[in-house]
Formats: C-alpha cells, structure tokens, sequence
C-alpha cells in the first residue's frame, strides 16, 4: 500500500472517487501514465501495489463511487501495461488448482500445529520464498475484481465493469480467454439486467468477446460445453438470444467441433422453439437447420443420444417443436438407419402417435417416417428389440386415434411376417390387447386385428387358443357379440377357411355351460351359415351331407351344437336336404320350445327360404311326390306360425305355388292341401332325399338319424330345464325384492310386483333382431 501512495498522488486518488465521472476519468488518466512508467522502467513490485490498492481500497470499497474510480483506474492500469498487461492477468484455473493445494496443504499443518483450519498461514506455507508469495497475490488482480463487480446492486457499477473489461479486453485480446467461462457465464447475467445501458454495455463487449474467442486458438470448447449445457435451462429471452448467438457463433469456426457436442444442448435448442418470441424462436430454428444440414454432410455422427432427444420432444404441445423433431427423426432414419437399431422402439413410439397428429405437415413427415422405418430389415442379433416394439404397437392399440391404431397393427403383421417364432414368444403379452381390439369402434382396425389374429392362428395350437378366446370374449361382451359377431365370423372364414371356422366354435359350443349364449351363438352362426356370400362352398359341401362323406362329416360336427336352437338344426337340415328328419325335428317340438324367441327365427328362416340361396329347395317343390318330406315340413313350418303373420302369408303363398299335376300320374282335383296329405298317408316309403324306397331303415349314408332326434330332445330338454330354473331363482328373487319393499307399520301397500313369472331372457333379446346381413 506504502508504494502505492508513494506513487500516486492523493490529489489523483481523491478524484478517483470523485462523484463526478469527469474526475474519475482524468485520474484514471493519471494513473494510466502512471503505470506506464512504471512498466518501463520494469517495476513490477510497484505495478503490483497499484493493482492492489485499486482493488481493495476502490473496486471492495462500500462506496458507490469508490467502486466505480476502481474500476476506470483497473481498466486504465491495464491499458498503461499494454505489452505487460498479460503478466498481471493471472490464469483462473491455476488460481483454482493453487488454491486447492494451499488449503489441503494448509488444513494438513493446522492439523498438526492445533491452528483453526478456517485460517491460512500464507507465511507457513512459502517460507521466505518471497517470489512465490507476489505471485500468489498476483492471481487475483485485475479481472477478478472486475468480474465481481458484474454482481454490483449499483447499475451504474455493473456499467463501469462491462467499460472496464471491454477496454482490458482490448489490450490482452487472446490471453483473455483463460477467463472465458467466467466472463460467459457473467455475461450471460448481464444479458437479462433489469438496466438497459448495462445490457447495452453487455452487448458491446459480448461482441468483442465472440470477435476474441473466434481468433483464438486457445479457446477449450470442451471446459465450456458443461456450462453452456447448464445455462440452456434458462427460459428468460434475453439469455436465451444470447445463448443462440453464441451457439451459431462457435459452430461457425471451422476449428471448433459444436457438432460433436450438439447432444449436450440440442435439448435446450428445442425447448426454444416454443418460446413466446417470435425472434428466439426463429433463431433457434435457424441454428436447428444449420446443425441438421452439418449432420447430413458429417461422415459420423452420433445418432444415439440425440435420438433420445428428439423421442421426447415429438411429444412436445407446441405443433412447431413436434414438427421439428419428427422432421429431424425422419432424416435420421434416412441417414443412420441401422445405427438406430437400439433406438426403433423409442423412435417408433414418438413416430405412431404423430400419425395421427392435428398438423397435416407432421402427419405427412410422419407417416413417410413410419414407411421408413419398416422397410429397414433388422435382425434380432443386431440388437433388434422384438419385444419392445410389441410392447409399443400394444399400448398404441389403446390410442383414441384411429390411423395411429392402424398402423400399430400393421407394425404387429410385418414382426409376425420377418420374426414369427420371436413375436409368438411374446404372445401372452399382446394376446389380450388384440382380444379387446376386436371391440374397436372402426371396421378397418377390426378387420386389421382379425388379419393378426388369422396370422397368429396359422399353427394348430394357435389357432385352437384364438377360437377359445374369442368364444370367451362374446361370452362376456354380449354388445361384441352383437354389433361385431358377423363380421367377426366372416372375416375369419375368408381368413382361416369356413369349414376349420365352423368345426372348432362347433366344437367348443357343443360343451358349452352357457346354455343362453351357447343358443344366441349358434342362432349367430346359422344365419352367418345361411347368407354369407363368403360361406357358399361351406353351404354346397353341406347340401351333399346324404351322398358325400366329407358332407356327412361336416353336417354331424356341426348337428351336436345346432341342437342348442331348434330353428338352427331345422336350418341345417333344410341345407342339408335332410328332409325326413327336418320334419321330425318339427314334429319333436313341445310348446315350450316355441316362444317369441323361436318364432323371430322362424320368421327370418321363412324369408331366407325366398332368397336365391334356397332357390334349389323352391325347384325341388316342383316334385313333391319325390320331395314329399320337403312339403311336410314346410307345412309343419306353416303350421307353427300365426296366421296373422307376415311370414305365414309368405310360406302359405310360397306353398300353394306348388302345382299339383306334379302329385301322381292319375288326375288329381282339388287343393293342393289334399294332395299334400293324402301323400302323407298313401304307405309311399320315402328316404332322406325324397327318392322312393321301400327301405325303413333310420339312416342315411350311415348317419344315424334316430340317434340325431334324441340328441336334439336331449338338449332341447336341457334347455327347457334350464329356462325353468332361471325362472324359479328370478321368481324368488322378486318375491324377496317384494316383502323387502312392504313395511308393516305403513298404513297403505305399495303397488304390486310385476308378474315376473314369464320375463323375456337376455339371450332372447339379444337373440332378437341381431346379426342382420
């Protein structure tokens, strides 16, 4: 302090201070000259107490106008130093190192010694080694005060700071950048000032900091990324225009690599795409587009991490920043398709749900992003998660989009079509979200499911478990059953082959506990049976069930489950010209059987019997003496049906049609109803397909129709003894809802219960006016 005094006026320090900026300035001026007689004469000891006494008497004082005089007089010091200014300006990391050492050092004596461990014996430490003490004191001058003057509540201050260090900057230019990270990261501050002179003074020396950094080449981009990478969370606009300038500023020197870093703040780069400025978010756009366009021309380029990036902010609620990000994940499938191999399932579960994006422009870029990443072929042993791309395609099977649903599904086929063996070990993972999805509802994502399902079911053991499945699922969602069922049932025959179909739900309904849903099931596919363009070979096998075996196998597995509704078996052997037993099946018939439930059939059998697919049996009526079986059961039809009905004029009129010269060769008068009967009694023996035959023997093509009928009491017995105790269990129920209701102590009765004695059942509500074709 001695020398400094000694060599600077006091009149000089006294205008250092002055309130009046125009003093300060001419002492700075003095103190310039100052020490810049002092650097040629190689005083260094004395240049060192000046630097000090700015320092701690000025730029420390609690005196606004102190620590402004201190400021000017550091920047002036500076500027008297030229050529020698860099000797003073002490490397901060070496500070920091040397620091560290003196205090494990210090810690470790005061450890020894008992001194407080708070407090540094500077002299312990160097001994009489003098030199090394001046330059320890050295590490601090100049820069540091500055730098801390940044922080100062005075804006005035914070002004004089920005002016002092743009004018040290201009002096020492390339040995400034060892306080580069310092003087960013104080910048960065002082781009947000609540003053506009001190952001205005921030920006003048944040441009001749850029101009530095860009001509040195001791510039460390790698001690600068961490903090660049923590600053990138700042959501103020002004740090973030700054932030943004330097990006494109270092990716603009060909010597420093800001690509091979863009992972650390491509992150904070998106997030401004969202900002509320119009500027920032153009800017960022612009260095977005610089890097992407770096990328397409780069020979290596870590895909990975950013890769993770741009998964997250696909997802972003701000349609430019998704925009951005499926764009930037469309051309790295292009460019690095096969090193994303780790990242498909990612990729792909920010790609699906884009697809169906309100944005048309990222629905585009999203969906040509989507054909992409499908066509590249990998293999499991690349590190091709089979599993995680299931597990992706599942859960967006639960979008509320439809096309993000579709082309879940379609991702499922092209796996099942490349990797089967891989996707079946996956298959109690999807199996019910696949089951579920056939409750969808749009018509094209069921049909895509059944397209899964029918691929899946190509194997034996597959196949058998998908029917169970499915029967377990209209067993318990009665709506899938009827607003899906035909579809369901139809697709599957186009898929899976009708005949393989029919056996198996036969099958599995022939043991059935269910007894309702097994009748509403079987109903359902007798009509599916009976009008299905789809199921014509299924009908024309059926139609030879008395000539050909492979018929007859077909009609007696399906026969055991037709049983559960009598329209159904009586349909089945009017497919089957199984005529004979179709009227004894009518015959068998108790009037418990015919409730409104059998009657809705019957009305739907006596209008299908009109349809051209039941042309052939309206031509056999031509011949009633050879199909006379064929007319007594459509009488015996016409004679369960209420004459009032609309179905009974259609089979009376379909009836009297029939001519009657056709009865025998004798003349025959009368109505054709005469005729009828009188065949019926005439001691003619005829067989199951109407031809004349003395044989009485109940089969036919060795099926067994006699053992058919009891199968079919049997189960229509089951049936009724079934609805009976339904009855009786809804009967006690509502007679315990009854007297639960009724309160002695009331003088008045409630209103009687509801005579619940003959309720219509579920089965046959949903029975009625379902599976329309």
């Amino acid at each position: 302090m001695a020398d400094a005094l000694s060599v600077i006026p006091t009149a000089v320090l006294r205008n250092l201070s002055d309130k009046l900026y125009e003093k300060r300035k001419n002492a700075a001026l003095e103190i310039e000259g100052i020490v810049k007689q002092l650097a040629l004469v190689g005083d260094h000891d004395k240049i060192t107490a000046v630097i000090n006494l700015l320092t701690n008497e000025f730029t420390s004082s609690p005196q606004a106008n102190h620590r402004k005089g201190g400021l000017i007089g550091l920047a002036a010091a500076t500027v008297g130093l030229t050529s020698e200014a860099a000797q003073h300006l002490e490397v901060i990391q070496q500070q920091q190192q040397q620091q560290q050492q003196q205090q494990q050092t210090t810690l470790c004596n005061n450890a020894i010694d008992g001194e407080p461990q708070t407090q540094i014996n500077w002299g312990r430490l160097y001994g009489s080694n003098s030199s090394i003490v001046l330059n320890l004191m050295q590490l601090m001058q100049i820069v540091p005060p500055v730098l801390g003057s940044f922080a100062d509540q005075d804006s005035r201050v914070r002004y004089y700071a920005c002016e002092a260090l743009y004018n040290i900057a201009k002096v020492v230019r390339g040995e400034f950048i060892v306080f580069f990270n310092q003087i960013f990261d104080a910048l960065c501050k002082l781009s947000a000032d609540s003053d506009a002179s001190v952001q205005s003074a921030a920006h003048l020396l944040d441009r001749l900091v850029k101009d530095i950094v860009t001509e040195s080449d001791q510039f460390s981009i790698e001690e600068f990324i961490p903090l660049l990478r923590e600053r990138m969370n700042v959501l103020n606009p002004y740090v973030r225009q700054f932030l943004v300038g330097w990006i494109t500023v270092l990716d603009s020197v060909p010597d420093i690599d800001m690509l091979g870093f863009l992972p650390d703040f491509l992150d904070g780069l998106f997030n401004m795409l969202s900002d509320s400025s119009h500027e920032i978010r153009q800017q960022a756009d612009l260095a977005l587009s610089e890097f992407l366009q770096e990328i397409k021309n780069s020979p290596s380029v870590d895909y990975g991490r950013m890769a993770q990036i741009l998964v997250e902010r696909a997802a972003s609620p701000d349609e430019f920043t998704r925009l951005t990000a499926v764009t930037w994940i469309n051309e790295f499938v292009k460019l690095g398709g096969d090193q994303l191999i780790l990242y498909y399932a990612d990729i792909l579960g920010a790609i699906l749900p884009c697809i169906s994006d309100k944005e048309e422009k990222i629905r585009v870029v999203a969906r040509e992003t989507n054909e992409e990443l499908r066509a590249i072929r990998a293999d499991p042993a690349e590190g091709f998660d089979i599993g995680a791309i299931l597990s992706i395609a599942r859960r967006q099977l639960s979008s509320e989009w439809e096309a993000t649903r579709i082309e879940a599904l379609h991702w499922i086929s092209t796996l099942l079509a490349r990797h089967r063996t891989e996707v079946l070990s996956f298959l109690d993972d999807i199996f019910d979200t696949l089951l579920r999805a056939l409750s969808d509802p749009s018509d094209e994502v069921v049909l895509l499911v059944l397209d899964v399902h029918a691929c899946i079911a190509k194997d034996a053991p597959q196949f058998r478990q998908f029917v169970v499945f499915l029967m377990h699922k209209f067993r318990t969602d009665h709506s899938l059953l009827e607003r899906r069922g035909a579809l369901i049932i139809r697709r599957l025959c186009v898929l899976l082959e009708p005949e393989r179909v029919y056996r198996e739900i036969s099958t599995i309904l022939e043991g059935e506990s269910n007894l309702d849903f097994a009748s509403i099931m079987v109903q359902a596919l007798n009509m599916i049976l009976l009008t299905s363009s789809e199921l014509a070979e299924l009908r024309a096998l059926l139609k030879q069930s008395l000539v050909n075996p492979a018929g007859k196998d077909l009609f007696l597995s399906l026969y055991s489950s037709w049983c559960h509704s009598p329209m159904a078996t009586i349909s089945l052997c009017l497919i089957a010209q199984a005529y004979q037993h179709a009227s004894s099946v009518i015959q068998s018939l108790v009037e418990e059987d015919i409730n409104v439930k059998f009657l809705v059939q019957l009305d739907k059998l006596v209008r299908l019997l009109e349809t051209p697919i039941f042309a052939y049996l309206r031509l056999q009526l031509l011949d009633p003496r050879r199909y006379t079986w064929l007319l007594k059961a459509l009488y015996g039809l016409l004679m369960l049906l209420p004459q009032q009905s609309a179905a009974f004029k259609i089979l009376r009129t379909r009836l009297k049609a029939v001519p009657s010269y056709s009865f025998s060769d004798e003349q025959l008068t009368g109505n054709l109803y005469s005729h009828v009967l009188e065949s019926k009694f005439s001691g003619i023996q005829i067989s199951e397909d109407g031809n004349v035959d003395q044989d009485m023997a109940d089969s036919h093509n060795s099926i067994n129709f006699a053992s058919r009928l009891k199968q079919f009491e049997y189960m229509q017995q089951q049936h009724r003894m079934h609805t009976k105790s339904r009855l009786q269990s809804q009967n006690s129920t509502s007679s315990s809802l009854s007297q639960e209701v009724q309160r002695p102590e009331e003088p008045l009765r409630p209103p009687p219960v509801p005579d619940l004695s003959c309720p219509s059942s579920r089965s046959s509500r949903v029975g009625t006016g379902q599976f329309q074709i």
